[in-house]
């Protein structure tokens, strides 16, 4: 995204089993970033999802992508969710973040206040296994490449 303003913001906590997964690809795209041209410009951030601080990461982006896990209700982990602005009320219909407060709400929350990016893409993972210790469930770990290779796309 030559001269736009470009951040890629994995939201989770590493030491919460697949809750990891937003901040594994958001590692994963610093490993990457010497070798692709794409990336150079991006900011990385990890956040805790908590709504003020992703709306301090994301205002005033051309493109702000969020990568989740998210509690899906299927029997597996893995599946995924591409989202743009105008669907994340389905966030809500079936989908939840693993955090507090919903993205949508966040969402909403930066529409009121003016602090919504020009564009917003969530990637997320449906994921079971959000109890405490490190690494991601093999459902999740195998979804990890597949959202790097999209977000390269994305900010490309």
């Amino acid at each position: 995204m030559d001269g736009q303003r470009c951040v890629v913001i994995g939201v989770g906590n590493e030491y919460r089993r697949d809750d990891g997964f937003g901040p594994a690809v958001v590692a994963r795209l610093a490993e990457l970033r010497a070798a692709d041209p794409r990336l150079a410009s991006v900011e990385l951030r990890a956040s805790d999802g908590e709504p003020t601080r992703l709306l301090d990461l994301w205002t005033g982006t051309d493109l702000a992508v969020v990568v989740d896990a998210v509690r899906d209700g299927a029997d597996h982990g893995g599946h995924r969710y591409e989202l743009v602005l105008d669907e994340l009320a389905e966030l809500a219909d079936g989908v939840t973040s693993s955090h507090g407060v919903s993205l949508g709400s966040t969402v909403e929350l930066g529409r009121a206040l003016g602090r919504l990016p020009r564009r917003l893409v969530v990637l997320a993972v449906g994921a079971a296994e959000f109890g405490f210790g490190a690494g991601l469930s093999p459902e999740v770990a195998e979804a990890v490449d597949p959202v790097v290779a999209r977000v390269r796309e994305l900010v490309g």
